[in-house]
Order: C-alpha cells, then sequence, then structure tokens
C-alpha cells in the first residue's frame, strides 16, 4: 500500500505530502483546487509521461516520490525479473529537470517507463473519468469478462500461441510470396551459377594470372637478360665476383694495419656476400622463365574469361564474383527445396492454428461461464444504488481469432423497467455510468490483489441516499484494498477513515495548490460545507455530524 506521497514542482503544486491510511482515505476540495493535478503527478509513478509544462518553477526539477509497503504482496520475483533491489518498502520516484530530460527510479536504480509501469501497475489502479468512458469499449469490457473469471494465466497462453501463430503465417506468406520470383529466376540463377562454378575462379587468383601473362609475353627477353647478368656477375673472369675477390686480395695483407682498412675490407667482404645471394637469386629466376607461347595463350584466354565475367556481373574483383556465387548457389539451393519448405511453413502454419484456436475455445467457455455471475452481481449492487429496475446483458459473439481470443464482448444496460437493454454507451447517463463503474471497480476489488486503488470523483452524478451506500461500499472495498477516493459528496467525505482537503493558496506571488489533513471539528466543518456552502447553517453542520456518526455505524 502507499504509506507515503510527496509531489514537488509539479503544475499548481508547491510542495504537497500525503500519508493515506491503509484503508479509505478521501480527498475533497473545491472544483479546480487541484485534486486532478495530483492525481496527474500520481500518475507519474505509473510511468505516464510529461514534459516540463507541468514544472511549478521552470527553473527547478519536478520530484513525485511515492513510498509502498509491499511486504505481504509477494512481488520479490518480480524484481528479480528486472534486476532491482527488494525492499518491504519500495521507493518509486520519477524526476522531471528544467531541461524536459525524464528519469524514473525504483530503490534508487535508474528504470525505464516501461519497468515503471510492470512495477506500478502491480501496486495501485487509478480510476480516472477517462476509464469511465473507456467502459464503453470492448476491448475494457472483454478485459473486465477475464478479469472477473480468473483468465490471467489462459490469456498469457493465448498471447503466446498468438504470436507464434503470427511468426508462423509470416513465414509461409514470405515464402509463398518469393515462390513465384524464385521459380521465374530460377533457369537465369542456374545459367550463371554453372558458368561460375565452370569458371573455377579461386581467391587471389587474378593477381597470379596478371603476373603470370606478362611474364610469358616477355620470356624471351626476361631470359636473355638474365642469363647476360649472370655471366655479367659470375660466370666469366672478368666477372664482378671475380672483380671483388681480387680487391679483397689486394687488401688482406694490411687489413690489420689500421680501424679504417680493416672496416674497408669487412664492407668489400658484405659487398661480395651480398652478390653471391644475388647471383643466386638470378640463376633461379632465369630457370623458372619458360617461353610457351601456347601457355600464355592459355592464361589470356583464363583471364578474357575472368575480365568479362567482372564486366558482366558489374564486380570489382573475384572476391565480389565467389560471393555472388555462393549467393546464387544458396538461391538455386531454396528454389530446389521450395515446395519441402512451403509444405513445412504450411504444417507449421497449421499447427499454430490449431494451438490458437484451442486455446481460444478454452477462453470462450471461461467467458461464457463467468458471465451469468457477473452479471447478477453488477444488477444487485446497481439495485442497492438506486436503479431498482437495472438489467444487464453480456453478449459474447464468436469471431475470427485475434489478439484477445475469438469472441467480441457487447455489455448491454437498461436502468428502465419495460425497455431493453441497448449497448451501454448509447443508453446510459452520466450518473447511472459511473455506478456501472463503481460496480465494476466493487466486483474486481474482490478478484484482484492490488495493494491500492484511486477513485477520481466516481460518484459522479450521484447524491443522496445512493451516495450514502456508495460510501458503505467504499468503506467494504477499504477491508481488502487501500482506497483512495477524490470525492465532491459529502455523504462519501464522512465515510473516510482519513480526510484531506486540496485547496488553492493565493497568498504569495504565485498561486499553489496544497493539501492538508482534517482533525475531527475541521472535517465537520469541511462536510458541513460541501452539504451547505461556505457559511454552513446550523443545520449543515448537525448533518455533518450525523453522516460522520453514520459512517461509524
Amino acid at each position: 500500500m502507499l504509506s507515503r506521497l510527496t509531489i514537488r514542482n509539479y503544475a499548481l503544486i508547491r510542495h504537497l505530502e500525503l500519508r493515506p491510511s491503509q484503508r479509505l482515505t478521501v480527498i475533497t476540495g473545491e472544483t479546480g483546487a487541484g485534486k486532478s493535478i495530483m492525481l496527474g503527478a500520481l500518475g507519474l509513478l505509473l510511468g505516464n509521461r510529461a514534459d516540463t509544462k507541468v514544472l511549478w518553477d521552470e527553473n527547478e526539477k519536478c520530484i513525485t516520490e511515492g513510498i509502498f509497503e509491499i511486504k505481504a504482496y509477494r512481488m520479490k520475483r518480480l524484481f528479480d525479473d528486472y534486476d532491482l533491489d527488494y525492499s518491504d518498502q519500495t521507493i518509486l520516484r520519477r524526476e522531471i529537470t528544467p531541461s524536459g530530460k525524464s528519469r524514473a527510479f525504483i530503490n534508487d536504480t535508474p528504470v525505464t517507463l516501461e519497468v515503471m509501469r510492470k512495477i506500478g501497475s502491480r501496486l495501485m489502479d487509478i480510476h480516472s473519468q477517462h476509464e469511465t468512458l473507456e467502459l464503453g469499449s470492448h476491448q475494457f469490457q472483454l478485459s473486465l469478462i477475464d478479469g472477473y473469471a480468473g483468465n490471467g494465466s489462459l490469456i498469457q497462453d493465448y498471447d503466446q500461441a498468438w504470436k507464434a501463430y503470427q511468426e508462423a503465417r509470416k513465414t509461409f506468406e514470405t515464402l509463398q510470396a518469393e515462390s513465384g520470383r524464385l521459380k521465374a529466376e530460377f533457369e537465369l540463377v542456374r545459367f550463371q551459377l554453372n558458368e561460375l562454378q565452370k569458371a573455377g575462379f579461386k581467391e587471389g587468383e587474378q593477381e597470379f594470372l596478371e603476373v603470370s601473362l606478362k611474364m610469358g609475353e616477355h620470356g624471351e627477353d626476361i631470359k636473355t637478360r638474365l642469363n647476360a647478368l649472370v655471366a655479367l656477375l659470375g660466370q666469366s673472369e672478368q666477372s664482378v665476383d671475380a672483380a671483388l675477390g681480387e680487391a679483397l686480395h689486394l687488401l688482406q695483407p694490411i687489413r690489420n694495419i689500421s680501424t679504417s682498412l680493416e672496416q674497408l675490407a669487412s664492407r668489400l667482404n658484405s659487398a661480395r656476400i651480398e652478390l653471391k645471394d644475388i647471383l643466386a637469386e638470378a640463376q633461379q629466376e632465369e630457370e623458372k622463365v619458360e617461353f610457351d607461347p601456347r601457355k600464355t595463350k592459355e592464361i589470356q584466354e583464363r583471364l578474357d574469361t575472368l575480365y568479362g565475367l567482372l564486366q558482366k556481373h558489374r564486380a570489382r574483383g573475384i572476391t565480389e564474383l565467389l560471393a555472388l556465387q555462393e549467393s546464387l548457389a544458396v538461391q538455386a539451393d531454396k528454389t530446389v527445396h521450395l515446395d519441402d519448405d512451403l509444405k513445412a511453413a504450411q504444417s507449421r502454419l497449421d499447427t499454430m492454428q490449431k494451438e490458437v484456436e484451442k486455446i481460444a475455445a478454452l477462453l470462450t467457455a471461461a467467458r461464457k461461464k463467468a458471465r451469468t455471475p457477473l452479471v447478477r452481481q453488477l444488477t444487485e449492487l446497481l439495485k442497492g444504488l438506486g436503479i431498482p429496475d437495472a438489467s444487464l446483458q453480456i453478449e459474447l459473439t464468436a469471431t475470427a481469432p485475434g489478439p484477445a481470443g475469438s469472441d467480441r464482448v457487447e455489455i448491454l444496460f437498461s436502468a428502465n423497467k419495460g425497455i431493453p437493454p441497448q449497448p451501454l454507451e448509447q443508453i446510459a447517463s452520466g450518473g447511472e455510468f459511473s455506478r456501472v463503474m463503481f460496480c465494476v471497480k466493487f466486483v474486481m476489488a474482490e478478484k484482484a490483489s492490488l495493494p491500492t486503488l484511486v477513485l477520481d470523483e466516481i460518484d459522479t452524478g450521484v447524491s443522496g441516499e445512493i451516495a450514502i451506500q456508495l460510501g458503505r461500499m467504499m468503506q467494504s472495498m477499504a477491508q481488502r484494498h487501500q482506497v483512495i477516493a477524490i470525492s465532491h459528496l459529502p455523504q462519501i467525505a464522512a465515510r473516510g477513515d482519513r480526510h484531506y482537503l486540496v485547496y488553492k493558496d493565493s497568498s504569495h506571488e504565485k498561486t499553489v495548490s496544497d493539501i492538508r489533513p482534517l482533525d475531527q471539528e475541521e472535517r465537520i466543518e469541511e462536510i458541513a460545507k460541501m452539504i451547505g456552502g461556505t457559511r454552513p447553517s446550523r443545520t449543515a453542520v448537525e448533518n455533518a455530524k450525523e453522516l460522520m456518526a453514520m459512517s461509524t455505524s
């Protein structure tokens, strides 16, 4: 449950602190005093988006912080799933900086808004007037039946099956769409693949062929020149090697006389060693050179084939040709096995469709089973809230399977005897809508383990004895849940275990909204004002005391 709510620098709120009762807390105040603003700040803890427009002072950040006691709600596993530190006293905090940056924290650990929504939705349920309007939507009505039926596990199973079915259908449809194109291109793909495979080029072959071609085209000249080089360097009496040998012989007797002569002899010796290495390599190169016009022609033809394929496929080298060959091989193989792949994809699709239909049938059965007791309970509650001739029907119409099953739900309602039930959004008045929504909340509170329920003016269009009964029902709900009710009715205000007043303070340069708890005498005075205006009569005060006394009976 929520033990403390702190709001700083939000809209008209400079600083506000709320410590609600464990049971029923009522919040009252004049229209425009800031009750809904406080609700907006509370919504930030559920991951709602906000911007810098909410800042009371544009130079300071907005902070909304809620402290929750969650020991009884078995949420440690959920915290572990999101790698969050668990504490029986958990703190949710939102900050909005003047630059517009929004940050969310759970127990001082930064989290995404999605994580804050997941955690926050397990701690609070905020009913707003917007949600009352949602009562007319088919999706809301379906979720109502599922909640009442306890279909949470079935919904998860169905959701997984539906996603798997959607993936299987996408795979099948993609293969089917590709089928015509692949088959139409198959002959061309196979021809191009065979052409590349027959050519059989290897990585790096282009460079080798181009060098080999140059060697072949200039083979005779290379061989002649290398022969002459070998003779010049070492195979004649006047060769360079012989000359270096004679030079060393001249220096040998005098090399030890001085350091400079020793260095000259050493350098000549190094030069002769290097010369012998050059000579050996020149001989090897000369032996490798072949003057073979036939082989040179073959190399030229292979290069012509390569250049032709590069131009044909607009490739920049053998690497790109080999990549194309691999791609064509994959496409050809895919086409060859296309019928098998389609058959397998169709089989998978059929299997997942059957799974979806099976779970959808279980959902339908559960919804139909829950329909009668839900209608009966809601009808009885509505009669207790001043609609004695209330008539409710829940129609389930079979549809093609969709994200929520294979049912379309329609809640039909009539408040008057002899008037057949019609779709809820078409026939219910504002007050009737509010009472139906409250009955829905009352029923669902029995089914859920939600710690805190916030009700924002769910008593719209209600007064008198009906308001008294509404207050009793809120007290009943508060036996199992923490309830925070924003109300304008004295009959409900009197029922609270704790009563807060929201008011505007215009004593400073800028108007602010504030909140304060009321003691017993202040509560009587405030409830009397709700009954009789800003200057309540003695009768209004007595009525307020009577309502306070009734709340404990």
